[in-house]
């Protein structure tokens, strides 16, 4: 196999409660992460992660809301999208990236998927 998938992982807080603190319960923030505008959303289920630009119509995510049923919604439109698959809530077939976040002792971190290239 010549091309491989991995996963770099990148800490973007020092700990879960300085995560928390700067993102309120139902609000996200925007953060640049390996090169890419990252939308961070904070539930009551936790912390999540999905592309800033809207799949629709490419506004700031992180301009939205966060619903109770874990969505962000664009502020533009109002098109709801799920934190956990990325997918339109209202029926669209527009589907954001979504990005896995892990707590560890030492941060909070973000993982994206690179290819690596490999002879062997």
């Amino acid at each position: 196999m010549f091309f491989k998938t991995e996963v770099r992982w990148y800490r973007i807080y020092a700990s879960a409660e300085e995560a928390r603190a700067r993102i309120p319960l139902n609000k996200a923030e925007a953060i640049t992460v390996g090169g890419k505008k990252i939308c961070i959303a904070h539930t009551s289920e936790g912390l999540f992660a999905i592309q800033d630009k809207c799949p629709h119509n490419g506004f700031s995510l992180s301009q939205g809301v966060c619903t109770e049923d874990n969505a962000i919604v664009c502020p533009l439109h109002r098109y709801r999208f799920d934190l956990r698959t990325g997918r339109a809530k209202s029926g669209l077939g527009d589907a954001g990236r979504v990005y896995p976040v892990e707590s560890r002792d030492d941060g909070v971190y973000l993982g994206m998927e690179y290819t690596k290239f490999s002879l062997f």
